[in-house]
């Protein structure tokens, strides 16, 4: 969350010739709801199983960077999945950082449940995400992200 997956994402996708999907807006879009809407009104557990359908279903095209939220690249299932069919990028952040960059955010669920919460949360996310092909150290601009990436996957990573 607030990692800047998003703008990076669009980046890469553009180096690569690639297409750029991020799984919350295809979700919103399918859903005719925001996603603070569907937590509200159908649950975080309804919300986990149609983003993980969700990325079943993009997973599946070729030629594309996806986005996801935080919660599915910290479910195991989820990862596991992502790693069989593409190079997971974790753009990690400090605690500090994202909470300087959420604390204006009114759109995201998790954030209304306090400070303890959420770095008791990213801790746990955290164990999960390493499992990532690529960690990306949230230091400099979005260009050199981007360039560290394409870098990477150069090297030896092939996404899909």
């Amino acid at each position: 969350m607030c990692s800047g997956k998003t703008r990076v994402g669009q980046e890469v996708a553009k180096r690569l010739g690639f297409d750029f999907i991020d799984l919350d807006r295809e979700i919103e879009r399918k859903e005719a709801m925001t996603i603070p809407e569907i937590f509200k009104e159908k649950g975080e557990v309804y919300f986990r199983r149609l983003e993980f359908d969700m990325l079943r279903e993009v997973a599946s095209r070729k030629g594309v960077v996806i986005s996801t939220g935080g919660g599915l690249g910290a479910n195991p299932e989820a990862m596991s999945f992502m790693k069989e069919r593409g190079t997971v990028v974790w753009l990690r952040v400090s605690f500090e950082n994202f909470l300087r960059r959420c604390s204006s955010k009114k759109d995201r669920p998790l954030l209304a449940r306090g400070r303890d919460y959420l770095k008791r949360l990213m801790e746990e996310r955290e164990e999960v995400y390493r499992g990532a092909h690529i960690t990306v150290e949230d230091e400099g601009g979005i260009k050199t992200k981007v360039e560290k990436i394409i870098s990477l996957i150069s090297c030896g990573s092939s996404p899909q």
